[in-house]
């Protein structure tokens, strides 16, 4: 086996690693542990909270560190527990959402709660996406503010994601950050957080740097890891915003993408 040219092997899940039935391909699991055995760590870097996140990783198997919540989460995974956690301020979240419903009108709305078992709380009109994910309907918009939050999410009934993301992030950009991560899926984020800090905290864990580093995506999102790591690939199915700034862009996530890249280099 040909030396592999990567300390770390940093892997977006949805869209990326995982299917669309949320499934890891066989192929895929079969590349990522050649990676291991050649010496390099997988590090899973996520929007999703820990809650949505910890059974994908115990069917993978997974035991080391993952980044999750867009940054705000460093989980490790074998031991269930939050090494990290980066809150939203929810004072500053509530100012900003409504400058933003006074630009678009109102929104449907969000919130997903900080810790190893926060709930995802969702309001009137906002489009859930289907699938296990568990979530917990609310009718009254005190309930968001009532615990410590990693993040919101909104929706408008008529924006598509990249107007409604570009105009919170013009009408907001000081006061938080607004990443559109997924169909569906704006989110109101800490101001500076993204999976670059996340990545970053979690690999000087590893003892490994930014330069050894090689990261998977398809979301603007990942644009910040993308920034961070060596190198970034692109997945076939990935939004034009991330292929614009991606080093490579492979097949895609229904066609083992990673799988394809990581063969590659292992061969070369």
């Amino acid at each position: 086996m040909s030396p592999f040219p990567y300390r770390l092997v940093a892997t977006d899940l949805d869209g990326t690693l995982l299917r669309s039935d949320e499934s890891v391909s066989g192929r895929t699991r079969d590349a990522l542990a050649a990676v291991t055995a050649a010496g390099a760590a997988h590090i899973v870097v996520t929007g999703r909270a820990v809650p949505w996140t910890r059974h994908i990783l115990d069917d993978l198997g997974y035991e080391g560190i993952a980044v999750c919540g867009q940054g705000a989460q460093v989980y490790h995974a074998g031991e269930h527990r939050l090494l990290t956690s980066l809150t939203l301020d929810r004072q500053l979240a509530g100012l900003a959402l409504s400058k933003i419903e006074a630009e678009v009108g109102p929104l449907a709305l969000a919130a997903s709660r900080d810790g190893l078992d926060g709930e995802v709380l969702m309001g009137p009109g906002y489009r859930a996406q289907e699938g296990p994910l568990p979530y917990v309907p609310y009718e009254d918009p005190a309930e968001i503010w009532s615990a410590p939050l990693t993040k919101l999410y909104i929706q408008h009934p008529t924006l598509t994601d990249d107007e409604l993301t570009r105009a919170a992030r013009e009408t907001v950009g000081g006061l938080v950050d607004v990443v559109m991560a997924g169909p569906g899926i704006v989110e109101i984020l800490p101001l500076g957080l993204s999976k670059a800090t996340g990545l970053s905290l979690a690999a000087r864990r590893l003892g490994v740097k930014a330069a050894e580093t090689i990261a998977f995506g398809d979301m603007p999102n990942d644009i910040p890891m993308f920034g961070w790591a060596a190198h970034g690939v692109a997945m076939g199915n990935a939004h034009e915003e991330l292929r614009a700034v991606a080093d490579e862009v492979t097949t895609s996530n229904e066609e083992d993408g990673i799988a394809v890249v990581l063969e590659r280099l292992l061969s070369a």
